[in-house]
C-alpha cells in the first residue's frame, strides 16, 4: 500500500535526572531532506541521527527536534585542575606578594577565564547515545504509521480519479471506429453539394483517398492502448504491499498518461471525443496533484 510523505511522530523518555523528548516531522519534498535541531550539548550526535532517519524514511522534508535537559551529576561544570594551577603558580611568582600572609580568594580565582568548563562532553554523548537511537526509532514509526493511514485515504482517491479515466477512455474507444465513418459521410454530402451546381458527382477512389489520409492522421488506437497500459499499471503500483517507496514512478506514470491524452484530443477532432478527453484530461490532473504525496 502507498504512503503519504505527511507525517507526525513523537517519543521521550526520562534517565537518571536527564530529559530526552524526539520530534519527527516529515512534509512533502521531491528528495530527502533532513534538518536536525539539537541543542548544543548533543551535537556531536547530530551525523548519527540524520543516518538513523534516512534509513526509515525514504522520501520528504524531514524536521528532526530533540529537546534534552539534564538536572544530572554529568550536568554540573567541572573546574579545569590545569588552568587553576596554572593561575595559582603565577601568583606565587608575583614578588609584591607575600605568599605567608596573603589569602587567596578561591571564589575569585573560580571566575578566571577557563577555570570553569561545562560538563564532560564525552559522557553526556555517550549516555544520551542509546536512548536517542532508540528514540529516534520511536518517533520515526509514528511517523510511518500517520503516512500509512494517509496512503489509506490516498489510495481511495487515486483509485477513483483512475476509475474516472478508464471509463471515459473504454467511451472514447467505443467511438473511435465510427468517427472516420461519420466523417466519410459528412465529406462526401459536402462535395456532393459542392459539385451539383456543375452536375458532377465525387468520384469514389478520391472520396477513398481522402478518407484514408484522414483516418491515418486521426488514428488514436495507439494511444488509448497505451494509456490503458498505464492506468493498469499504476493500479498495480499503488495496490502493491511490498513497502517500497513509489511515489516518483507514479509521478512519471501520471506525466506519460497527460502525454497520451494530449496526443488523443491533438489527432481526433470529434466533438463527442473531446468532451470526453477534457474530462479525462481534468482527472489526470488531480492525479498528478496527489501523487505528488505519495512517498
Amino acid at each position: 500500500m502507498i504512503r503519504s510523505m505527511t507525517g507526525f511522530g513523537v517519543a521521550a523518555d526520562d534517565d537518571d535526572g536527564a530529559r530526552y523528548v524526539v520530534e519527527v516531522r516529515s512534509l512533502n519534498s521531491k528528495y530527502f531532506k533532513a534538518i536536525t535541531r539539537l541543542p548544543e550539548e548533543l551535537q556531536g550526535l547530530e551525523s548519527e541521527i540524520e543516518s538513523a532517519v534516512s534509513k526509515r524514511l525514504n522520501r520528504g522534508s524531514i524536521v528532526l527536534t530533540v529537546r534534552f535537559a539534564d538536572s544530572s551529576a554529568d550536568a554540573a561544570a567541572q573546574i579545569n585542575s590545569k588552568a587553576l594551577e596554572s593561575y595559582l603558580k603565577q601568583l606565587m611568582e608575583v614578588p609584591e606578594i607575600d605568599h605567608v600572609s596573603t589569602r587567596i580568594d578561591l571564589g575569585a580565582l573560580l571566575t578566571l577565564p577557563a577555570v570553569i568548563v561545562p560538563g564532560t562532553g564525552e559522557r553526556i554523548l555517550d549516555r544520551a547515545r542509546p536512548i536517542l537511537t532508540r528514540l529516534v526509532a520511536s518517533a520515526c514509526d509514528g511517523v510511518i504509521s500517520m503516512r500509512a493511514r494517509e496512503g489509506e485515504a490516498l489510495h481511495k482517491i487515486l483509485h477513483t480519479y483512475c476509475q474516472n479515466v478508464a471509463d471515459r477512455l473504454k467511451a472514447i474507444a467505443s467511438r473511435a471506429p465510427t468517427v472516420v465513418e461519420l466523417y466519410q459521410k459528412r465529406l462526401r454530402e459536402r462535395i456532393n453539394t459542392l459539385l451539383a451546381e456543375n452536375g458532377g458527382a465525387v468520384k469514389d477512389e478520391d472520396l477513398i483517398r481522402e478518407v484514408a489520409v484522414y483516418a491515418e492522421r486521426s488514428d488514436i488506437a495507439e494511444e488509448i492502448t497505451r494509456l490503458q497500459s498505464h492506468l493498469q499499471q499504476f493500479a498495480e503500483i499503488i495496490d502493491a504491499n511490498d513497502g517500497e517507496p513509489a511515489g516518483r514512478t507514479l509521478d512519471f506514470l501520471s506525466q506519460e498518461m497527460l502525454r497520451e491524452a494530449n496526443t488523443i484530443a491533438a489527432k481526433c477532432l470529434d466533438a463527442q471525443i473531446s468532451r470526453d478527453i477534457v474530462e479525462v484530461k481534468g482527472a489526470i490532473d488531480r492525479i498528478k496533484e496527489q501523487v505528488q504525496n505519495v512517498e
